[in-house]
């Protein structure tokens, strides 16, 4: 097999490479293909996906915490035949914006990634106020991603369709965390050494929500990522 068509599919392409190529590819890294989707014959792709996922959700909790945002995570929502769930729901209480964060640790389609984000932005007033009693005035968004060379190239190959939905970037978004005055969309790249740093480190107190109605809780969460 030619080195430019597993060039292609490690480079989010596979939609243009023949279906038996792909199964070829697949039985070489021990995968399967089911009907539209792998899988992990072992599980070790499965494991490293939800491990870097919750790293990632880890991280994003504790900066929000850190400024003084009050966060949901993984809250499930069903409305009109719209479902899902949020990876994280928060809401900054001083200036009743409500944040819809969505957290990828691979961005395989950006099409599909937008699109959901904004069926979630679009219920996410109605699902706060129904799970939590928050009252939100404005709807923000942020799509959370690891600090790689591939995120950093997909988010600029597709960057004429994110910009119109997410145009800031990390250093903008963080400083808009901080003082979230105005409805807000950007990206955030969270560096894996930041994360193992934040895995490590000491324990922090955040404020956190269980996933329905309730006062927030205290819990114990990752120490500061910088």
């Amino acid at each position: 097999m030619s080195r430019g068509l597993i060039s292609l599919v490690e480079r989010g392409f596979a939609d243009h490479v023949p279906l038996y190529r792909l199964r070829q590819i697949s039985q070489g890294l021990d995968l399967e293909i089911v009907g539209y989707d792998v899988r992990s014959r072992t599980g070790v792709v499965d494991r490293l996906l939800d491990e870097a996922h919750a790293h990632l959700v880890a991280g994003a909790v504790e900066l929000l915490g850190r400024f003084g945002w009050e966060v949901a995570p993984e809250v499930s929502y069903s409305r009109y035949g719209e479902r899902g769930s949020f990876d994280l729901l928060a809401l900054h209480r001083a200036t009743s914006n409500l944040l819809v964060v969505e957290v990828k640790s691979e961005l395989v389609s950006v099409e599909a990634t937008l699109r959901k984000l904004d069926e979630k932005v679009r219920l996410a007033r109605f699902v706060g106020h129904e799970r939590f009693e928050w009252d939100a005035k404005t709807v923000s968004r942020l799509l959370f991603l690891p600090r790689s060379s591939t995120s950093h190239r997909q988010v600029a190959r597709h960057a004429s369709v994110i910009d119109l939905v997410l145009p800031g970037r990390t250093a903008e978004a963080t400083a808009w965390l901080r003082h979230p005055v105005e409805r807000f969309g950007g990206v955030i790249f969270a560096s894996n050494a930041n994360l193992a740093r934040t895995r490590r480190g000491r324990a922090c107190r955040i404020r956190a929500h269980r996933a329905g109605r309730g006062q927030p809780e205290r819990e114990n969460g990752p120490a500061r990522a910088e």
